[in-house]
């Protein structure tokens, strides 16, 4: 059972105990017991929940397999387009809000949990620079110096980040995608200023602290390992504020647009085409999927591009316009598409066995199919292509996964 579940019992027996009004000796002896059984459970626990999983920038799949509740998806089961995304709406709309910053559970709290690091628990991984970073950290706790060996400063702690900007569409912190955590990731205070309202998009230069990254005057663009989660949280938005009601309970619609929105402040983002590539290019992994988990712990509604990757060519693909079934195309990475090679290849490629049958696609970076077919018990495919980059999607009975190929 993953860490969150555990700590969820705890914090739901707490609440009893104060629902129950008990007396206080009563109370000072359970809370012996109770600090008993935590510090019992920390030490069976904390040496295999370091363990379960990969960061971003070293990704397991499959260790963490999704809760999803029984029929969660039911509604939108059958539809296709425009009420396919209606009944999203409908699934993830209405969650429970916490605050952005309070003396009880808030937005600091949750992404303590949603995004620690699973290599160590007491630290936070920061979105851009992959920073591993104590939790206690952070923008405005002051005592910045008794980090970093006593260099710490307050532009290297970390703070929430908008990945959708607040800017375009909820600007006032009591609107509720303001405080929407599957929006916030963690992140250098110094780097979310850099990144400020910009949209994403490929190119620019370095970013000079978070070195993976670059940017130009209208564009950031995050690091490989980060991309997809990026874009599948933007793709969450869309969906999830379609219509949103700000604080004054007026109505904002999100949209995704096909071009950057430099000192455009109306509820647009860009740019779709990049973001469906960086969907492809890095897939759902054990770190998103806990992340979606734990967040639903809090919110009650759930990331559905996290659950069921296909859903993003059911809205924005080539399949806008078909029935979506509810289970087919599901990520899988059994499909063991590390296991094809060469990669960078000449155009000749070896398969693993268990893709006999299978049928595959063959993509360019702007999601075009260029070749498809079925893979056959040789398991060798032999490509005509230009020198490039494409991508390789690989679709089972059920399932599917993609690989950026590169031809040489």
């Amino acid at each position: 059972m993953p860490i969150y579940h555990k700590i969820e019992h705890f914090t739901i027996l707490k609440i009893c105990v104060i629902d129950l009004n008990i007396n206080s000796s009563k109370c000072i002896i359970f809370d012996m017991m109770k600090r008993l059984i935590i510090l019992i459970f920390c030490f069976s626990t904390i040496g295999y929940s370091q363990q379960d999983f990969g960061p971003p920038s070293n990704p397991t799949y499959g260790f963490v397999q999704p809760d999803i509740p029984q029929d969660y998806y039911a509604e939108a089961v059958n539809l296709a387009g425009d009420d396919l995304k209606e009944a999203l709406h409908q699934i993830i709309a209405n969650h429970i809000p916490y605050p952005y910053t309070s003396s009880s559970t808030d937005t600091w709290d949750i992404l303590q949990d949603s995004d620690q690091d699973p290599e160590n628990n007491n630290n936070i991984l920061l979105v851009y620079t992959n920073r591993s970073q104590d939790k206690g950290y952070r923008d405005g706790s002051g005592n910045y110096s008794q980090y970093e060996n006593g260099n710490g400063t307050q532009s290297n702690s970390w703070n929430r980040e908008h990945i959708w900007p607040k800017s375009h569409g909820f600007p006032n912190q009591d609107d509720i995608a303001y405080r929407d955590v599957h929006n916030l990731k963690p992140c250098d205070r110094s780097v979310n200023a850099s990144r400020g309202v910009k949209d994403f998009d490929n190119g620019g230069n370095n970013h000079d602290e978070a070195l993976s990254c670059l940017t130009d005057f209208d564009s950031w663009e995050p690091a490989d390992f980060v991309k997809g989660d990026v874009a599948r949280i933007l793709f969450y938005m869309v969906v999830r504020y379609d219509p949103g009601y700000n604080y004054y309970n007026e109505t904002f619609d999100l949209e995704l647009v096909d071009y950057t929105t430099p000192d455009n402040f109306d509820p647009i983002l860009g740019k779709l085409s990049t973001l469906l590539e960086w969907h492809v290019l890095d897939p759902v992994d054990d770190f998103e999927v806990n992340r979606n988990e734990v967040i639903y712990s809090y919110q009650q509604n759930r990331n559905p591009f996290i659950d069921h990757p296909e859903l993003v060519d059911y809205i924005w693909g080539e399949n806008n316009n078909q029935n979506w079934s509810g289970n087919l195309n599901t990520y899988n990475p059994e499909l063991e598409m590390n296991n094809i090679y060469p990669n960078p290849t000449n155009g000749i490629i070896y398969l693993p066995e268990n893709f006999v049958n299978n049928n595959y696609e063959v993509l360019d970076l702007n999601g075009k199919i260029l070749i498809t077919g079925k893979i056959n018990q040789t398991r060798i495919l032999n490509f005509d292509l230009e020198k490039g980059v494409y991508f390789l999607k690989i679709i089972g009975s059920n399932k599917y996964s993609s690989l950026k190929l590169v031809v040489k």
